[in-house]
């Protein structure tokens, strides 16, 4: 089952690279092959990971102002517009010698995938740089101030693994004035919530990957018996159900939908992403992904809904000399200079959707009071290869009791790490408005 899994998501990852010419797919798909190949008759059927998915979009783990109004279409897909001077997400790393307001051993709320420090990590260069824009000065997170101004109020974050990784920095940030207690958590805390009783504030984090109803088969393992049964014109209940409770909403979504999947409207099959022998037009991942970020933006319209909403970009994930399955690593220790580094094929697509569709939803929020708002991550998080867990998502990797072969974590970040910034720049938009 694990290798029938492995066989079919594997083609589906490469069936989305050559429908969009990646360069030289051909020569790629062959070499690949050949090593799995080797890999299976070399090696023991319960060292081969599961290939299903990436196991760092899908793996849980239990006790997670300014409006867009350009556009890719005239070139300038990267670059924000705002009514404010300064432009938040063009700008450099430099270096911060003060470094993390919190540490791996400060902040109890750490997941062990993210917790680098104590699984090892022996550099420590990647903690002492902070993001600055080009015009203007961004401060620091103030976590007292923010406590206050949140005083009675209510966050969510929406998403896959990524939000839990952002939740994760956002807490224990806070978690200097006071700690954050748990006060809800479903069965496989995906989705929970912390309530911090002085101020009365609560943070919750939304298992949402599709942000749409979706139908998943995967065990804990991310090993899939069959693809997702996404329904593109019906969003997820675990969060529209209780979107009028949150005051500032963070959106995102993307990687999930490059899984193979079988696509429904009005509860009848539209199509599908990479689903041989189903007899099923393939209508690929970029249409649906654009589909549900279209009904999600309308959604957030009709619900006149007066609290601050943000959409995150896409973030890069920074594999080289290979994908995660294949022996990619992200060993840099230090951040690179824009136009080093250049977005993969597939993140490119997912952005241009994600831009295309907020400024259309920006232009009809005009005169509706939608206060709405982009969280544009994805180049200023492109620039630190070096953030990453790597192979430290697990507890000292190298050590010589440890036999299973070690798979780098490339897409996820360190805590604390790059993800910090995040922080910085949504406090600096709330005070915004």
């Amino acid at each position: 089952m694990v290798r029938a899994a492995m066989r079919l998501n594997l083609k589906a990852w490469w069936w989305n690279l050559r429908k969009h010419n990646y360069l030289a797919v051909k020569f790629a798909v062959s070499i690949f092959f050949l090593g799995l190949a080797f890999r299976l008759l070399f090696s023991r059927s319960d060292d081969i990971p599961s290939v299903s998915h990436s196991p760092f979009l899908d793996k849980t783990l239990s006790p997670e102002s300014p409006a867009y109004v350009g556009g890719p279409e005239n070139g300038d897909e990267n670059k924000i517009f705002q009514s404010e001077k300064c432009d938040l997400f063009t700008g450099d790393w430099i270096r911060n010698p003060a470094g993390p307001v919190y540490t791996n051993e400060s902040c109890h709320l750490i997941e062990h995938p993210q917790n680098c420090m104590t699984n090892g990590r022996p550099d420590t260069q990647y903690l002492y740089w902070k993001w600055k824009p080009r015009d203007c000065e961004l401060p620091q997170f103030n976590a007292k101030r923010f406590l206050e101004l949140m005083r009675n109020k209510a966050w969510a974050l929406i998403g896959d693994s990524i939000s839990r990784n952002h939740v994760q920095s956002l807490l224990c940030i806070l978690s200097k004035v006071e700690r954050a207690v748990l006060v809800y958590h479903d069965e496989e805390y995906k989705s929970r919530r912390w309530h911090f009783p002085s101020y009365n504030f609560s943070v919750s984090v939304i298992w949402s990957p599709f942000l749409a109803k979706a139908a998943i088969f995967e065990d804990q393992n991310g090993v899939s018996t069959s693809e997702v049964k996404l329904h593109l014109d019906m969003l997820d209940t675990s969060w529209t159900s209780q979107y009028h409770n949150w005051d500032y909403i963070v959106f995102s979504s993307g990687k999930w939908f490059i899984k193979a999947a079988i696509y429904y409207e009005k509860h009848a099959v539209l199509g599908c992403h990479y689903c041989p022998g189903k007899n099923l037009t393939d209508i690929g991942f970029a249409i649906a992904y654009r589909k549900v970020l279209e009904n999600v933006f309308s959604f957030i319209l009709r619900s006149n809904h007066k609290g601050m909403i943000f959409y995150r970009t896409t973030t890069p994930s920074h594999f080289e000399n290979g994908e995660w399955f294949s022996g990619g690593t992200c060993k840099r220790k230090e951040p690179v200079k824009e136009g080093v580094l250049e977005l993969n094929v597939l993140n490119k697509i997912l952005r241009e959707i994600e831009l295309d569709e907020f400024k259309k939803a920006s232009v009809n929020a005009s005169g509706k009071g939608v206060n709405f708002k982009l969280l544009d991550v994805t180049q200023l998080s492109l620039l630190r290869p070096d953030g990453h867990p790597g192979p430290y998502r697990y507890f000292h990797p190298f050590a010589k009791e440890m036999k299973e072969k070690i798979v780098n974590d490339c897409l996820h970040w360190c805590l604390p790490g790059p993800i910090d910034s995040w922080n910085d720049l949504l406090m600096q938009m709330v005070l915004d408005g």
